[in-house]
């Protein structure tokens, strides 16, 4: 028969077993969002001054993220305004620019617009090139985003490092500021889209913050490079016009050889 004492010893251990089970429930459903990979930022004071700081660094990095990914996943606070972070995050990827840029080059009505679409798709192609060499390089991995929504799964790359829309963001909005936009209230537009551009992608824990940071100082050089590199319309012309000479060349000299040997 058991004493008083060990059916209150046994219902407390029932007890702590529900806690401990509620608990590690609540922490498995917490880690369904749990977006940031877990990395190794021990430091040793045996380790030399830079890498302390670099860890210190990282560390920061990841918990302003972390902090900042509010509209993560269907836990996350601010879940409300997520389809429309969703549709920011979209007006910067590359396909729709593409897809728009030539669309205009194709139907431009003068020659000084297609001359302006010509080296806007130049710039994005410029842009994707240096984008994909850097991420390929770098291998930063991105915080683990929810594997529930298969178009953004599909449109997503597999690094992070740096931001390819916070880079087009960047450059196109200093194209643009430079070649198509006059007025104030534009201007204000257009910097204000590549804004929520780039924080779009913190606010959906896409990528960390010196992901975006250093995507909007690239795709901002970028556009130095792109204006050094101007193709105009007559350029343009006595390239193509090259080419077709140098064809017609040798065409001619195929069958003048052929002539010849009969």
């Amino acid at each position: 028969m058991s004493s008083p004492t060990s059916r209150r010893n046994s219902s407390r251990g029932s007890v702590c077993g529900n806690r401990a089970s509620s608990e590690c429930h609540v922490r498995r459903r917490g880690s369904s969002c749990s977006y940031f990979s877990s990395e190794d930022l021990s430091v040793s004071l045996n380790q030399p001054i830079f890498t302390i700081t670099l860890r210190f660094l990282l560390a920061i990095d990841l918990w302003l993220s972390k902090q900042l990914g509010v509209c993560a996943c269907e836990e996350s606070p601010w879940v409300g305004i997520r389809p429309l972070v969703r549709l920011v995050e979209l007006s910067g990827h590359e396909i729709p620019w593409l897809i728009g840029t030539v669309y205009t080059l194709l139907r431009g009505e003068s020659v000084e617009e297609q001359e302006i679409m010509l080296n806007l798709v130049l710039a994005l192609l410029l842009d994707l090139l240096l984008v994909r060499l850097l991420k390929t390089l770098v291998r930063r991995r991105r915080p683990a985003q929810n594997r529930s929504e298969f178009f953004s799964t599909f449109l997503l790359e597999r690094y992070s490092f740096p931001s390819g829309h916070a880079t087009r963001a960047a450059m196109c909005a200093r194209f643009l500021l430079a070649q198509l936009v006059d007025t104030a209230s534009m201007r204000v537009l257009v910097v204000g889209w590549a804004a929520l551009v780039s924080l779009s992608r913190l606010l959906l824990a896409r990528q960390y913050v010196t992901d975006v940071g250093f995507g909007l100082a690239m795709g901002y050089c970028q556009y130095s490079l792109v204006e050094r590199l101007w193709v105009t319309w007559d350029c343009l012309q006595d390239l193509l016009l090259i080419g077709l000479r140098e064809r017609l060349n040798r065409a001619y000299s195929g069958l003048w050889m052929e002539d010849w040997k009969h």
